[in-house]
């Protein structure tokens, strides 16, 4: 893992994201287009974790409009689960929110989830609320807030 580097989404890094994405999300997972169309808006920023002989192992993207901010996508690659690689796509995105005035961030995580869900927590993330049948029927959204104004 010291030898991925972080650094941002290009147009060559779409197809290797989508094929994590639907790798990680199947039915749900974005299509090179929509990646397409994120990477376009200028109110976008997208990271990818490349290792030199894996090529793209994960990527992450966030949406900006200060002082607000929303995680709008995070994965991570079969086989580099529980690297630290995901805490350091997220650090990635909260440092880039914070350097653009950014005070509140918040996401959608899939409510049986529970790896990604600490993993927020532990970035200072709390749950506000539960979307019904979010992700399809039967698959609820947790919503999670980090809100710098009321940290302590």
């Amino acid at each position: 893992m010291s030898g991925v580097s972080l650094r941002p989404m290009r147009w060559w890094d779409i197809a290797p994201a989508a094929r994590i994405d639907r790798d990680r999300f199947g039915e749900t997972a974005w299509t090179e287009a929509q990646f397409w169309g994120e990477l376009a808006q200028p109110t976008r920023f997208y990271v990818v974790a490349e290792d030199p002989d894996a090529g793209v192992v994960g990527y992450a993207g966030l949406w900006l409009m200060p002082p607000d901010s929303d995680v709008q996508t995070l994965a991570i690659a079969a086989g580099w689960e529980r690297t630290g690689l995901g805490s350091r796509l997220l650090g990635r995105l909260l440092e880039e929110a914070d350097q653009r005035g950014c005070t509140r961030t918040i996401l959608e995580v899939r409510a049986d989830n529970s790896r990604a869900i600490n993993l927020y927590a532990r970035h200072g993330f709390a749950t506000i609320s539960r979307r019904s049948s979010y992700y399809g029927p039967g698959l609820d959204a947790v919503i999670m807030c980090r809100d710098l104004r009321y940290a302590s």
